[in-house]
């Protein structure tokens, strides 16, 4: 069977990622979601797109 590729990262998942509680993670979530929106793009709560959170917490360069 084939892995496909996450499109978006949850609280739960990122709270595992980076070692943190998942309310804290929600609220990094939500930082990361205004500045989507800030930037003219519709969020949904609770997630990110795994590009944008890669980049922002691991500095990888998202191309599109």
């Amino acid at each position: 069977m084939e892995k496909s590729k996450k499109m978006y990262v949850t609280a739960e998942e990122a709270a595992e990622m980076l070692g943190v509680s998942t309310g804290y993670a929600y609220k990094i979530i939500r930082g990361l979601n205004e500045e989507l929106k800030v930037k003219g793009y519709r969020t949904i709560c609770g997630k990110v797109p795994t590009k944008y959170f890669k980049e922002k917490f691991y500095g990888l360069t998202v191309t599109v």
